[in-house]
């Protein structure tokens, strides 16, 4: 960055970023990152903004719409480069530079690899105050699921689990409505509205008959997926009668049948054919890279067992949502919220980075990024 002449921080540059950090979080712009803006003149934020979807205004320009004419000889903060491309929406520099913003502070670097971007340069060269890398972590944090999109091809997914104190999902015959409570359900609710879409196995589809849209908490229902191999799902079930509300995917083998497959198309659903695994299942790594050519940036997987340890035994599950009931449901319940082989010693699990906890009623709920030991 030293060839960008790049000013160093002032005092106050933290505050003003924490703020564009909070409107980040807001919006659902899949494909596109979570950005958030403002704009500030003389001491005062005179305009804020953030990406709310694609195709919309970036968050700089609906700051800079927000802020008018007080934006001229002012500084905006930005989560992330400003572009300088042509997509959906004209470079950001060039809103910029007609606004008469004079100094931009940015939280991190675009690192989109299909991306020619060279923003930060563009503004020097206009002549721009430039500071880039203030509360970088923090920036890079917020964007990190679309980072992995960009740069690997696959989604960002979060693997949720939710079980008694000893282990178990469900009891000895079958029972798991309700292993935790209304408020864990909830966050459940409110984490699928975080997310592009949510899965689940054929095995859980079979068993719960979900509808896996959010009603416990607000935001809009994730397009739901359903791993099916054989396409088992049934035409009367809750997920296939509400396709033509909110939609559904179920990804199936390539040689499932053509009929069942033209049943749940007549209906509403989707079906992609993925490849299969070693073990006739569907590969989740084929599986994850054709749902993110249809723009799913993230998933939250909810289960089955089969599912979540198919996830993690490929290292392809990035975050895990724990959710502890503190409940004894006995040797003979239903064991394992993850079927896999699992390490051949402690030190080689999987494990939470940094968790947190939080109390959700009368259950914890562990949670963070996750970390996959060499063996």
């Amino acid at each position: 960055m030293s060839a960008l002449h790049v000013s160093p921080d002032r005092s106050d540059d933290a505050y003003y970023m924490g703020r564009a950090l909070d409107l980040a979080r807001q919006g659902r712009p899949s494909p596109n990152p979570h950005v958030g803006a403002l704009v500030v003149n003389g001491g005062i934020i005179v305009g804020e903004g953030y990406h709310a979807a694609a195709g919309s205004d970036h968050a700089e320009v609906a700051a800079l719409r927000a802020a008018g004419d007080r934006a001229a000889g002012g500084t905006l903060f930005v989560t992330l480069e400003p572009c300088n491309h042509f997509g959906r929406t004209p470079p950001c520099t060039d809103a910029l530079h007609r606004a008469g913003i004079t100094r931009v502070v940015v939280g991190c670097r675009d690192p989109n690899p299909h991306v020619d971007g060279g923003g930060l340069e563009k503004l020097v060269d206009r002549g721009l105050e430039v500071t880039v890398g203030v509360r970088e972590a923090d920036a890079r944090r917020s964007i990190a699921p679309w980072v992995k999109f960009v740069t690997t091809g696959l989604p960002h997914v979060s693997l949720k689990l939710a079980l008694s104190l000893d282990g178990r999902i469900a009891t000895r015959t079958g029972a798991s409505k309700w292993v935790t409570g209304p408020d864990a359900r909830a966050r459940v609710h409110a984490l699928r509205a975080d997310h592009d879409a949510v899965a689940v196995g054929i095995g859980t589809a079979l068993s719960d008959d979900p509808r896996l849209t959010v009603r416990d908490a607000p935001g809009t229902s994730p397009t739901r997926v359903v791993f099916d191999t054989r396409l088992r799902l049934p035409l009367e079930s809750r997920l296939v009668k509400s396709a033509g509300e909110v939609p559904l995917i179920v990804i199936a083998s390539a040689d499932s049948p053509a009929a069942n497959e033209e049943a749940l198309l007549a209906r509403g659903a989707q079906v992609i054919r993925a490849p299969s695994s070693a073990e006739g299942r569907i590969d989740v790594a084929g599986a994850l890279r054709l749902l993110a050519a249809r723009g799913v940036v993230t998933m939250l997987v909810e289960g089955g067992a089969e599912l979540a340890g198919s996830f993690l035994a490929a290292r392809l599950a990035d975050e895990l949502h724990a959710f502890i009931a503190p409940i004894l449901l006995g040797p003979r319940g239903r064991p394992g919220a993850v079927d896999w082989a699992g390490p051949d010693v402690p030190a080689h699990a999987p494990r939470i980075v940094d968790p947190s906890w939080e109390v959700c009623g009368d259950d914890a709920h562990v949670f963070g990024r996750i970390d996959y030991p060499e063996s």
